[in-house]
């Protein structure tokens, strides 16, 4: 996008009256604008007020995005599409994470517990292998900081009818030997039907008492107006919802539960239990779909009784998502939202593969997991739709009684 010859001018006067890195700043800044605008201007296939037949798409405002650089904090505008995202490939998306992966490696090789891998990592992000630690825990501070901040944030701001929770396992060293340490994560859908990342945080393994101390925390953070959890069914993690999240749904990811059911039964046969299964989720209504847990149990029943008992005992928590609207079915019956999330924390955590301790473990995926919430926030496409998410909250107010299927609904 060319400067008229008034913003050519401003410009002039600008440079004029600022002196060293500051003049730096201003021509850097002003540069990278146009060429952030050229760039756009290419996706669209048109300049502002341009008409032309090789146009895509249509400009709709900018969003502000600061750069830091060395010459200091350069104020940048994206500009926003009416359909799709734009982000242009001269800035880094993931800049905090390859900072929190940096630290991570560096943490690690100070510790003693470098490996080769890890010795050319160091030497591939242009480090020097000796590295101090005080340099080290300056890099960790400078991103605690904001990392804390994120996993601390209130959740006041909206409801969140919709959370989904589920773990992951990576190594770290824990009293000076390597661990497998759980990981945490809990997603939300806003009341609005966007997403948000919720929480995260390590420890042992996925007991009660770890799952309930994450869910106490999410709750004084400010989570509020939970109709429906859905996560697989861990001991763990079923006993803590019942005990924290009181009024909430409890609906058992139907993957997982697919994954126990091929346990018990011989391979060969796995594709046609899975895919009767499946017609429980394809029925047109709540009622239809209680039923046929009824009906496929007794299908499979002759020949595979443990899938039968499997079904029955499981009709409640596989069914919960049928109370809710019909249009939310197909994302509410998995954890599927949050696999997603898992690969790309375990390609990160992958290349460390294992951590000097559970601080440095947390730092990285907090980081992946604050990428990943900037996006959602950044280039906001509903989850579920804003007009279906009215049915969630009619009229009721944030002490509304349990619904049905919950584990603390009362009983008649």
């Amino acid at each position: 996008m060319a400067l008229s010859q008034s913003e050519l001018t401003r410009l002039l006067q600008s440079l004029h009256s600022t002196e060293g890195l500051e003049l730096v700043r201003t021509v850097a800044e002003r540069m990278l604008q146009e060429l952030i605008e050229a760039e756009a201007a290419a996706k669209i296939g048109a300049e502002w007020n341009e008409h032309t037949d090789t146009r895509t798409n249509y400009r709709n405002g900018h969003r502000d995005k600061t750069l830091t650089t060395q010459a200091g904090d350069l104020d940048l505008a994206i500009p926003k599409l009416r359909s799709g995202s734009f982000f242009p490939c001269l800035l880094e998306r993931r800049r905090r994470i390859d900072q929190a992966l940096y630290a991570v490696i560096m943490e690690a090789y100070v510790e003693g517990v470098s490996t080769r891998s890890v010795d050319n990592l160091v030497k591939a992000l242009g480090a020097d292998t000796g590295i101090s630690k005080s340099e080290v825990s300056r890099i960790c501070a400078a991103l605690d900081e904001p990392l804390t901040a994120f996993r601390t944030r209130p959740l006041d701001h909206t409801r969140f009818p919709y959370i989904y929770l589920d773990a992951t396992y990576c190594k770290a060293r824990v009293n000076h030997q390597i661990a497998s340490r759980a990981v945490v994560i809990a997603t939300g859908v806003t009341e609005d039907g966007g997403r948000e990342v919720l929480g995260v945080m390590v420890g042992d393994s996925e007991t009660e008492a770890f799952w309930t101390e994450f869910l106490r925390h999410l709750r004084e953070r400010g989570l509020s107006g939970v109709r429906l959890v859905i996560g697989d069914h861990h001991s763990g993690l079923v006993a803590a919802i019942g005990k924290v999240m009181l009024g909430a749904a409890y609906q058992r990811c139907r993957v997982h539960f697919l994954r126990n059911v091929f346990g018990v039964i011989d391979k060969h046969a796995g594709e046609m239990v899975a895919a009767t299964i499946r017609t429980i989720f394809a029925q047109p209504g709540q009622n239809a779909v209680r039923a046929q847990v009824d009906t496929v149990a007794d299908m499979l029943g002759g020949q595979f009784p443990k899938v039968k008992q499997m079904l029955l005992e499981a009709k409640d928590d596989l069914t919960a998502f049928a109370v809710f609207p019909e249009r939310h079915w197909k994302k509410i019956q998995s954890t599927n939202p949050l696999e997603r999330v898992n690969r790309e924390i375990k390609r990160r955590t992958d290349v460390v593969q294992v951590f000097p301790n559970d601080d440095a473990l947390l730092r990285l995926v907090t980081a992946v997991l604050f990428e990943m919430h900037d996006e959602w926030i950044a280039f906001p496409r509903r989850y579920l739709p804003e007009g279906s998410m009215d049915e969630l909250y009619p009229e009721l107010p944030e002490s509304a009684p349990a619904l049905t299927n919950t584990p603390n609904a009362p009983t008649s």
